[in-house]
């Protein structure tokens, strides 16, 4: 019987007709119409594993029986595919094999530590054949094994337990890093199969995965007084990460790590609660999806992870709206009670302000938990204690100037609110936008009050601006000198502040916090008035040190940087553009090379031959790039033909012999100055410009940044490659050897960013499964000493 898959993706399967004549009963079962009936259907049921995409079944046995399956390995199937197993099946596969990566663990550690299972006794009882929690912590620490903290290794000892691998002595659930908590393994019967050591990595890796979803889990099994400072902060972690709750304080998900649930349901269809049911929780899905269905209108939506539902009956203390029904297997949910939902939604309201002007909430404000008495108003000593939650952009600056201390800085570690203002207003206030408002508050008077009052509230306001905008410029420096306005902005703020006598000193001092001492060339500075003094020091930008402007390596969004376009016969055709020039003017300055057509699109092709086609509209596709991707020029004819370039395919000769002759020490050296200048070359504001992409800043650029992240790439598959690439195993032992020495220069020059591209390098799979290379680096040692 021959079974294959087709091009559309379906199997085929058939018998020959010499072998259908011997075989009467199968070839009948072929045409039958019922699923359990029909030998298609049981050749499915023990297809399902099969690594292969082409192979053939031998039928053995008698005429009639069921077809016999040798010799293939164990492989998920993809989803369409899997569709045609049941729910239980599948649940099944995934926990068998779950369990014999527990086994073949257990059977890793039972041989490399003997003394671990063993009797003990505790309070006059003895307990045979086990070990303490502790000690199978300490053993899965000291295989070597990867397992590099106690709470990865309680989580894999967690999941061991959840698969029935391992089992405490009392039968209790839950697994304890304890001397005096004992488990022992069930069922552990070591074999020869199970000693292998890339299945054993294979394992460890499924383990792992699972690991922290299993530790999370029991500590939400927990009741929630008995959790402990370290599991109240690893729920804090998971609530970062999800969300229903990322609107919430940081305050608001502490308070929810303290009180929050663990609820599951095995089977789909199970309904949760129904339309009507009296309120007594706030779910959270962490796991799976449900149906939300109401009696007039049936199905009303679906909601997936991350999701929340139940809130607003508690809210309102009414019955619930609709009734949610499980869509799938296995789902679980985070819950809150009633009663510890409605305490910290009364600690919110309570530590929650809310300013309203003409009925519109203008700005929201929360009280810090680490702030004393709320008797601090905004704008009152100690309103620092507020949080800015959410605003109008104009009401946030107005209480950003109201609240500012004189001495605030950007970095200032007790007090963000400034320099998370002004790295992130474009988002919200565009410059040309807060340049306005600025002018219109620096000139603004109060109607109130006496003539002093009215003075030192007009001069104080004004200090704060001039501090803003000196920070300001001090961080985004010459990238302001790319837009107009704001080089007027700072031109008429100089002008209206040298009118002002009181403010002419404080704005020199300012200034002269941040560049050498000077002296006006018009004169000592102790004999010019302050208007003179103002009108020839204000200079902005000449006081700003900016090391990542003036380096050869910074890109800016104004220069323009050599196109490399490749065409199907790998010429390579180069243009010299902008950073930000759109695909379209990149086709279009192609238009002098010969056989250019209008209908020519730009193609992203990685070295697997992926392609993708790129938008007409798409900017900063060249500095973009990926490590192994090019560009190509094409016609929609060549577009299925095109290959990726042979430099795409990677070197076919190390350098070892070049290697050699550098030192780990001067390698590390040149790798650290070069990350250094590509560092500083990076301005901090590219971070947002790449978190909100080129549809909100079109005219701003993140090159630096990208050139700096695929640097770590870079590096990282250069130590794999070098390696892979190195035949000989003395060598490659002696070069594995170096890049070790290098990882740790790089780590005493706090280069972390090279010093991991080199560890991660160095863990890729093609050299862990180098195993000869490896016993010949441990017996070698570095200098002498064995490897640690």
């Amino acid at each position: 019987m021959e079974v294959a898959l087709n091009r559309q993706g379906r199997w085929h399967a058939g018998l020959p007709l010499a072998d259908i004549t011997h075989l009467p009963q199968l070839s009948r079962g072929l045409t039958g119409t019922g699923p359990e009936g029909n030998l298609l259907y049981v050749i499915w049921r023990k297809m399902h594993l099969f690594r292969s995409c082409s192979y053939q079944i031998q039928l053995e046995g008698q005429a009639g029986g069921t077809p016999r399956i040798q010799g293939i390995r164990w492989t998920p199937l993809p989803d369409n595919e899997s569709a045609l197993l049941s729910s239980h099946d599948l649940k099944q596969v995934s926990s068998n094999k779950i369990q014999k990566a527990g086994r073949l663990l257990a059977a890793h550690l039972v041989i490399t530590c003997p003394d671990l299972i063993r009797d003990h006794k505790h309070h006059l009882r003895l307990y045979r054949q086990c070990c303490s929690g502790k000690e199978l912590v300490n053993a899965l620490l000291g295989a070597g094994l990867s397992v590099q903290t106690r709470s990865q290794a309680l989580g894999l000892c967690q999941v061991l337990m959840d698969e029935g691998v391992l089992a405490h002595v009392r039968q209790e659930s839950y697994f304890q890093d304890r001397d005096a908590q004992f488990f022992r393994f069930v069922a552990l019967e070591p074999s020869a199969e199970e000693h292998d050591g890339e299945e054993l990595l294979e394992a460890l890796a499924l383990l792992s995965q699972l690991g922290p979803t299993a530790l999370l889990t029991t500590i939400l099994r927990k009741p929630p007084g008995h959790r402990t400072d370290e599991e109240l902060a690893l729920i804090f972690e998971e609530l970062l990460h999800i969300k229903a709750v990322a609107h919430l304080s940081n305050s608001v998900k502490r308070e929810l790590a303290a009180v929050l649930l663990f609820e599951s349901h095995t089977k789909a269809g199970t309904v949760l609660f129904s339309q009507g049911d009296k309120a007594t929780s706030w779910y959270i899905i962490w796991k799976g999806s449900v149906n939300v269905v109401t009696h007039d209108k049936g199905l009303v939506s679906t909601l997936h992870e991350g999701d929340d539902f139940g809130q607003l009956a508690l809210v309102n203390d009414a019955p619930r709206a609709a009734t949610i029904i499980l869509r799938e297997d296995n789902c679980h949910f985070l819950r809150v009670d009633k009663r510890d939902f409605n305490r910290i939604l009364k600690d919110v309201e309570a530590n929650t302000l809310r300013l309203k002007e003409h009925g519109k909430v203008v700005l929201v404000l929360e009280k810090n938990s680490l702030g004393g008495s709320s008797s601090h108003l905004p704008g009152t000593p100690g309103s620092s204690r507020y949080t800015v939650m959410a605003g109008t952009p104009e009401k946030i600056l107005d209480y950003l100037l109201e609240t500012m201390r004189s001495d605030s800085t950007l970095y200032d570690p007790a007090d963000t609110f400034l320099g998370d203002f002004l790295l992130t207003h474009n988002v919200f206030m565009p410059t040309p936008q807060l340049c306005r408002i600025l002018l219109e508050h620096f000139h603004a008077e109060p109607s109130d009050g006496t003539e002093h009052d009215k003075a030192a509230y007009v001069l104080s306001k004004r200090q704060k601006i001039l501090w803003l905008v000196n920070q300001w410029v001090m961080l985004y420096g010459r990238l302001l000198q790319a837009e107009s306005s704001t080089l007027a902005f700072l031109q008429n703020l100089s002008e209206c502040a040298a009118q002002d006598s009181r403010l002419g000193p404080i704005l020199r001092d300012q200034l002269h916090d941040h560049r050498c001492n000077r002296t006006l060339e018009n004169g000592s500075s102790h004999t010019l008035s302050p208007k003179l003094q103002v009108q020839n020091a204000v200079d902005w930008f000449a006081s700003q040190e900016e090391p990542f402007l003036n380096s050869s390596y910074t890109i800016r969004a104004q220069d323009k940087i050599a196109y490399d376009i490749y065409r199907p016969d790998y010429s390579c055709l180069t243009s010299v553009l902008p950073v930000n020039a759109p695909v379209q003017e990149v086709l279009a300055s192609l238009a002098d090379n010969q056989g250019w057509s209008k209908e020519w699109i730009l193609v992203k092709v990685n070295s697997a031959g992926d392609k993708e086609v790129l938008p007409m509209e798409s900017i900063g596709v060249f500095t973009s790039l990926g490590l192994n991707e090019r560009l190509f020029a094409v016609s929609l004819q060549e577009l299925h033909t095109l290959a990726p370039h042979p430099e795409q395919l990677g070197p076919t000769v190390g350098s070892w012999d070049s290697l050699d002759f550098i030192s780990s020490k001067d390698l590390s050296n040149q790798l650290t100055e070069h990350d250094w200048n590509l560092f500083k070359s990076t301005h901090q504001v590219e971070l947002i410009y790449s978190i909100f992409g080129p549809q909100k800043f079109p005219s701003a650029t993140t090159a630096n940044l990208e050139r700096f992240l695929r640097r770590f790439n870079e590096l990282q598959f250069w130590v794999t490659t070098e390696l892979c690439l190195c035949h000989d195993v003395i060598k490659r032992a002696q070069l594995l050897r170096k890049f070790i020495k290098l990882a740790a220069h790089l780590k005493d020059q706090k280069n972390l960013n090279s010093f991991f591209a080199v560890m991660f390098g160095l863990g890729h799979s093609s050299i862990s499964r180098l195993s000869r290379t490896w016993e010949v680096r441990f017996c070698c040692g570095m200098e002498g000493e064995p490897c640690k």
